[in-house]
């Protein structure tokens, strides 16, 4: 009788042993779930707000060469109607190519905003940043950064919540009293936890390819 108690209670330690580990093991994963999360978070805002700022500074662009193409559009009325005097026609006419080589240019810049010097090839580097050409990160690589790495933290947030569950149902087996029931709840805790796992591990990937 003695012996079969000792082998119950040699059971039931290696069972808390076990499952204590377990705990353990998930309550770090579920840490460094939370730190991805945070930091992937900060990423995205920054992401974000870079897209912004690459839409505004294109937005700028815009109008510029709005303003511009008015001008142009102005002394080609006036060249046309004949009201200048010939022998200004000549500065008038020079002063209108200038605008037009501005118009080439602002489109060349409005399309290194928008799709980043890495897309447009050297030749149509064109807009610097800090005095460097090739540098733009335009503002559809800036959103499909922040979309990626918001799916990101939708895949960190199914990560966590299994996780968390899991170490509740870790708690709950170490109280209970019930063999079956303490292996049950275990084999929860371990499908939760590994799936938990697999999420975060996926959201990191998925995050790193941003």
């Amino acid at each position: 009788m003695s012996e079969s108690i000792e082998k119950s209670e040699r059971n039931a330690n290696r069972f808390e042993l076990l499952c204590g580990l377990l705990l353990a093991v998930f309550a770090a994963i579920l840490a460094v779930m939370d730190l991805g999360a945070g930091k992937y978070g900060d990423d995205e805002i920054m992401a974000k707000n870079e897209s912004a700022s690459a839409y505004q500074w294109y937005q700028s662009k815009t109008i510029k060469q709005s303003l511009v193409e008015n001008q142009k559009d102005l002394i080609q009325l006036l060249l046309s109607s004949n009201m200048i005097n010939s022998s200004k026609t000549d500065s008038l006419d020079a002063y209108q190519k200038g605008l037009g080589k501005d118009l080439k240019r602002y489109k060349k810049e409005k399309k290194e905003i928008m799709e980043g010097s890495a897309k447009i090839g050297k030749e149509n580097w064109i807009q610097d940043k800090d005095g460097k050409l090739g540098e733009i990160i335009g503002a559809k690589e800036w959103e499909n950064k922040a979309n990626i790495l918001g799916s990101s933290g939708d895949v960190f947030d199914l990560s966590t919540l299994f996780l968390q569950i899991s170490l509740v149902v870790g708690a709950i087996s170490l109280v209970l009293q019930m063999a079956k029931m303490k292996k049950v709840f275990m084999i929860l805790m371990i499908v939760l936890g590994s799936i938990g796992t697999y999420y975060g591990i996926t959201a990191y990937l998925l995050a790193m390819s941003a």
